[in-house]
């Protein structure tokens, strides 16, 4: 069933309650700007790596993916992807490339899509510093470019009914191709990330910077829905709606209203809902990177990964 995301009026109502209630909404406040500006500190002036002396590692993840060909979780990094085997803990690279694959969606078995930024060799063979879309057929280990490249840089990509959603971050703009190569530009707005329904193809919910907002028309226009500030979404046809705030409380859409079900260890990077677990990548109290997964509706969470080369 397809919850209903509750709309905020579009007169904003003032906070009821006393002192402490304010210093917890400043507390989010914080929190969501210094998640943006991790968020910002991954555009096109960060550097790139490619002739580092040591691997960096996972470092900082920008979307997780299950691999329907082997049960795998894929990682899409700052430097490059990794796989995470279904039976194992360890995280392999996959091929040679340490782009910075900023937005990510598995479309099939060993199908995947990306954007982002070329690592030192990519740019030495000639890559824009936007890559537009990029595909691979391979697992991940090499890409190909679609279309949009040296325009594009989605942040947040999504697959979902025979459609590539896609938000680009230099720009705002939210656009849908059909076949990847033709796309349309349906809005501008600010977004940290979005899911769309499973059972509906118009219907979007976003997370940005003044909250929820919702859309029932494909993206082309937007309405203030009620919610939590979260900053990461993932909807699943089985698993349903969820979401982790900036300070990492994991939250869950029950189809009338917002829960919060338990909490990461820190701030999230990454999230993803299955109908088996949900996974996570957060920084810990050592702003270390984990990949972290909760088979028990996010109540508790089972560290798989933690990055060894930061």
């Amino acid at each position: 069933m397809t919850p209903q995301i509750r709309r905020r009026p579009a007169a904003r109502r003032g906070l009821r309650g006393d002192q402490i209630a304010l210093i917890v909404v400043a507390v989010i406040a914080v929190a969501v700007i210094g998640w943006a500006g991790m968020r910002i500190a991954g555009r096109d002036d960060n550097p790139r790596p490619g002739d580092l002396a040591a691997d960096p590692g996972v470092s900082h993840v920008h979307g997780l993916g299950m691999n329907p060909a082997d049960g795998s979780l894929i990682v899409a990094t700052h430097y490059g992807s990794f796989r995470i085997p279904a039976d194992g803990d360890d995280a392999e690279r996959i091929g040679d490339s340490f782009q910075d694959t900023m937005g990510f969606t598995v479309v099939g078995p060993d199908h995947f899509l990306g954007s982002g930024h070329p690592d030192v060799a990519g740019m030495q063979a000639g890559q824009p510093g936007r890559l537009g879309l990029i595909e691979s057929n391979d697992a991940g280990a090499t890409w190909t470019s679609i279309s949009l490249g040296g325009e594009v840089d989605f942040h947040s990509l999504t697959f979902a009914h025979d459609q590539v959603y896609g938000w680009d971050s230099g720009t705002g703009r939210f656009m849908v191709s059909a076949d990847r190569t033709d796309w349309e530009t349906r809005s501008t707005l600010d977004l940290f990330g979005f899911a769309v329904d499973p059972d509906d193809a118009d219907h979007i919910l976003g997370a940005g910077p003044s909250g929820l907002t919702e859309s029932t028309d494909g993206g082309r226009t937007w309405t203030d829905a009620d919610g939590p500030p979260l900053v990461t979404l993932a909807w699943d046809i089985d698993a349903g709606l969820w979401g982790a705030d900036p300070i990492g409380a994991v939250w869950h859409h029950d189809g009338s209203a917002w829960a919060q079900t338990g909490a990461l260890v820190g701030a999230p990077q990454a999230f993803l809902a299955t109908p088996d677990a949900l996974y996570a990548a957060a920084h810990d109290a050592d702003d270390v990177t984990g990949i972290y997964r909760s088979t028990d509706d996010g109540r508790t969470w089972e560290l798989r990964y933690r990055d060894t080369a930061q």
